[in-house]
């Protein structure tokens, strides 16, 4: 079974996810309003979807909670 590692963080009306998946695949990046997905993208790091969350949206770095 594979370790996978999820982080999620609030900003303004918006809720954001990251999820790792296989890591041939990559990092999924969700971004929520109102329950519903508004958004998704496939990033390669984990640090690549915090840094689009940032300047797409400006979700500071530190927001980001590992679930």
């Amino acid at each position: 079974m594979m370790n996978v590692r999820t982080f999620k963080a609030e900003y303004k009306e918006l809720t954001f996810k990251i999820e790792e998946d296989y890591p041939e695949v990559g990092v999924y990046l969700y971004v929520y309003k109102e329950g519903k997905c508004i958004k998704d993208m496939l990033q390669d790091t984990i640090d690549i979807c915090k840094e689009i969350a940032l300047e797409e949206y400006g979700v500071p770095i530190d927001f980001w909670i590992e679930n």
